[in-house]
């Protein structure tokens, strides 16, 4: 017996230990489960649901810390404790905040997938984290946290496409994100049904009801975005299924770690470019 035999993998889609040799999963019959690109630690470690959670909120934390210290607003920093943890403008279009201004003057479409992890304060932030923190379980626990994370990604960025398009001028936050995961879960309640699927959906009402109500009351809030994110969520959790329908397979795997490498390609280009305009001035 070669070495190849007596090497054991983990099947990237079940999860069960198979011999590196397998042409198939005996379990699920994936195809070549021990190729590098189906069994690799960036698809595996995407299932880690604690490890994934802390992830995206610690990329977001990073981001705003960056913001903060990219361009400061000045001495106006010392007067007022809120305006020392408000962004300046600068730093968040460097950093790639999107609308009509920095996509048709400046070409920044890749600004639509940057502006998700962009915030202009701390309580912008702790509010859009703490939202996640709370929607992101229902959301993986259904669905799966590569479906999540389709969701999460591609939905924030649908969000900000329909903000663009009804003429937003500049906005940024991960509002649009989170609102399309609850938009999954209002599919969710409303597709499962019964007492389960009932309570999910109303629960979920309430927190579009607030957001509704906070739109309204609160000014320069991006209405435009969270009708999107709601929408894009509702109809991804239709097009991927839930897994009390459709089970997590590689196919979404791989359009969720292609999300990941997409997102991660435009927000090193926006964080280069600022770090390079930081430099130059």
């Amino acid at each position: 017996m070669n070495q190849e035999k007596k090497r054991a993998v983990l099947c990237p889609n079940c999860g069960r230990l198979i011999s590196a040799s397998e042409k198939t999963c005996p379990h699920c019959g994936l195809s070549s489960p021990a190729s590098p690109w189906k069994n690799n630690r960036l698809i595996r470690g995407l299932k880690d649901e604690s490890g994934l959670i802390g992830a995206v909120i610690a990329i977001n934390a990073a981001i705003y810390i960056m913001s903060l210290l990219l361009f400061p607003r000045g001495i106006g920093m010392a007067i007022n404790p809120l305006t020392m943890l408000s962004p300046s403008w600068n730093s968040l279009m460097a950093l790639g905040a999107t609308g009509t201004i920095p996509i048709d003057r400046f070409g920044m479409w890749w600004s639509v997938i940057t502006a998700n992890f962009l915030h202009g304060g701390i309580l912008h932030i702790v509010f859009n984290m703490v939202a996640f923190r709370q929607i992101s379980p229902l959301i993986i626990r259904e669905f799966g946290p590569y479906r999540m994370l389709i969701i999460y990604l591609a939905g924030g960025t649908f969000g900000f496409i329909i903000s663009y398009f009804a003429g937003v001028k500049i906005t940024i936050g991960a509002s649009a994100a989170v609102c399309s995961l609850i938009g999954a879960g209002l599919f969710y309640g409303k597709s499962r049904g019964g007492v389960y699927g009932q309570a999910i959906f109303r629960q979920i009402v309430g927190w579009v009801g607030g957001i509704f109500v906070f739109g309204l009351l609160v000014p320069n809030i991006n209405n435009w975005g969270h009708a999107g994110g709601l929408l894009a969520g509702a109809l991804l959790g239709l097009l991927t299924g839930y897994n009390e329908k459709v089970k997590e397979n590689f196919a979404h795997k791989a359009v969720a770690l292609a999300c990941v490498v997409l997102t991660g390609i435009a927000l090193i280009y926006a964080v280069g470019g600022a770090i390079f305009a930081r430099i130059a001035q």
